[in-house]
């Protein structure tokens, strides 16, 4: 089964479901941006476009968290607790509530990047994983 990913519709739609290896590679992306933009922008510059950039990135990595969540049966708005969760802990944790971020972002690991998605189709959508048959009307 060779599904081809419409990359534009995983960064910019919540709805719907993505395998894991998409999902582990659109968050490289993200992150990787995330980095580039952190360590390239400082300064007076970083404080004017990060108010389009960090919005546009937050909204991009909660699309693919929800797909992903949606292929484990959960809400999508567990999103923004793993995206606030990022945000306690980047660039590095500071203090004991940060801690608690960090246990939720291994959480989030383990849950999206380790776990296979559910079989069949739940009420996000058809399943990614297993071909499923045509029902015969």
């Amino acid at each position: 089964m060779n599904q081809k990913i419409d990359w534009s519709e995983l960064f910019f739609s919540s709805t719907g479901r993505v395998r894991q290896t998409p999902f582990l590679i659109a968050l490289a992306v993200l992150v990787g941006l995330f980095m580039i933009y952190d360590s390239a922008i400082t300064g007076a510059p970083r404080v004017l476009t990060g108010w389009v950039v960090y919005p546009a990135l937050l909204f991009c990595a909660a699309c693919v968290l929800s797909k992903r969540l949606h292929d484990r049966g959960r809400s999508g708005w567990w999103a923004a607790v793993i995206l606030i969760a990022f945000m306690m802990v980047w660039p590095r944790p500071d203090n004991f509530l940060d801690f608690v971020g960090a246990l939720v972002l291994l959480w989030a690991a383990i849950d999206l990047g380790a776990m296979p998605g559910e079989r069949g189709a739940n009420r996000y959508g058809r399943s990614t994983r297993f071909a499923e048959p045509i029902e015969a009307v």
